[in-house]
C-alpha cells in the first residue's frame, strides 16, 4: 500500500497549495459571488474501501477513503444549495456541505436531485426521516417510476406520507428552473432500470454549464436513442462522466465484457479526436474501489492525464 501512501501524500501537498490535480480548480469557492458545484464524492455506489475488503488502507487511514459520487450547488447570492443524489454517504456529505456553504435550518436543502434508483444514489433520503433530523417538505425531484417507487414502496413512501419529503417532476429534456441564476435539464441514458428512468444532468450557471452522467452504460447505447457524447460535451464547459472501471481485467478472475459501464480506456479511445480544449473539459467520477484511477501515482491516472482527460477530486469546486 505504498503507492495509495504516496498518491494521497502527493494530493494532500496540492490541496495545501489550494489547487487539484483536475485542471487546475480551486478548492476555495469563487470570490466573484457566481454559483459553484461542489465535488462531494468521487466512488462508485459501494464507496472506498467497499464493504468485505478485508485489506484496505482506508479502514484505519480516512485519507484512503473515499465517498459516494454525489456533486453539489450552491447560489451564494440566494443562499440555496441542491445536491445531486442522496448518497449511503448522505450524514458526512451534508456536514461537509454545512462546512463549505452554511444554511439555516435541518437540512437547509432547496431541493435534491435523483438520477436513479440503485443502491448509490437514493438511500441518503433516510437521513430525512423522523428517525433521524425529522426534515420537513424537502423537494425530492425524479423522474415519472423514481417518484412511483419512492411513493409506493417502503421506507421511502413513509417520508412521503409523513411529509419529510416532497416529491417533484422531472421529464426527460425538459428545463428545470430552479431560481433566476440556475437551472438543469435531466437527460435519460441507457442504464439498467429495475426500479426507475436512470437520467444524467445538464447544469448551467449564469456564466458556464456542467454535465454530470455518473452511470451509463455504453456511449454507444446513447447514440442509438440519438445523443452522441461528443455533441453534449461540446455545449458544456465540465462534463463528469462515468468512469466506474478503468480496463478490462481490473477485476480479477471475473469476465468484465458484459459490465453496464463504458471504461475510462473506452472512453478516452472514443474521445481522442476531440480537440485538446474539449478533452480538458472531461473529469472521470463514480471510479469503483477496483479502480488504479483513484490513486494520482497509478499508471491508470497517469495516462488519463497525458491523454489530456481529468479525474474528478472530491472537494473541488466549479464555478457556473
Amino acid at each position: 500500500m505504498k503507492k495509495h501512501r504516496l498518491a494521497v501524500l502527493s494530493l494532500a501537498l496540492l490541496h495545501l497549495l489550494d489547487w487539484n490535480p483536475a485542471r487546475g480548480q480551486q478548492k476555495t469557492a469563487p470570490t466573484d459571488g457566481a454559483p459553484y458545484l461542489v465535488v462531494l464524492g468521487i466512488a462508485q455506489d459501494g464507496g472506498t474501501p467497499q464493504a468485505g475488503t478485508k485489506e484496505h488502507p482506508g479502514w484505519t487511514d480516512p485519507e484512503f477513503r473515499r465517498l459516494v459520487t454525489s456533486l453539489a450547488l450552491v447560489d451564494p447570492e440566494s443562499n440555496q444549495r441542491w445536491i445531486f443524489d442522496a448518497t449511503p454517504d448522505f450524514r458526512e456529505q451534508l456536514h461537509q456541505l454545512d462546512e463549505i456553504a452554511p444554511a439555516e435550518g435541518k437540512p437547509g436543502l432547496d431541493g435534491i436531485l435523483l438520477t436513479h434508483a440503485h443502491m448509490g444514489h437514493y438511500p441518503g433520503l433516510m437521513h430525512l426521516g423522523h428517525e433521524s433530523m425529522g426534515a420537513a417538505g424537502v423537494p425530492v425531484y425524479a423522474m415519472p417510476r423514481m417518484r412511483d417507487y419512492l411513493s409506493e414502496n417502503g421506507p421511502w413512501s413513509q417520508l412521503v406520507r409523513y411529509e419529510n419529503i416532497v416529491l417533484k417532476p422531472l421529464e426527460d429534456g425538459v428545463s428545470l428552473k430552479l431560481n433566476k441564476r440556475l437551472s438543469v435539464t435531466p437527460l435519460l441514458v441507457p442504464h439498467r432500470q429495475e426500479y426507475s428512468e436512470v437520467v444524467g444532468f445538464r447544469i448551467e450557471g449564469p456564466n458556464r454549464s456542467a454535465l454530470f452522467i455518473p452511470d451509463i452504460d455504453s456511449w454507444e447505447e446513447w447514440d442509438e436513442m440519438g445523443t452522441r457524447i461528443e455533441d453534449v460535451i461540446a455545449t458544456v464547459d465540465v462534463a463528469y462522466l462515468d468512469g466506474t472501471f478503468f480496463a478490462k481485467g481490473e477485476i480479477e478472475g471475473r469476465d468484465m465484457s458484459g459490465f453496464p459501464h463504458p471504461f475510462i480506456t473506452h472512453s478516452m479511445n472514443r474521445l481522442d479526436g476531440l480537440a485538446p480544449e474539449e478533452k480538458a473539459k472531461v473529469r472521470f467520477i463514480h471510479l469503483n474501489h477496483t479502480n488504479p484511477a483513484l490513486w494520482s501515482d497509478s499508471e491508470a491516472y497517469k495516462s488519463v492525464i497525458e491523454k489530456g482527460f481529468h479525474l474528478a477530486v472530491e472537494g473541488e469546486r466549479i464555478g457556473l
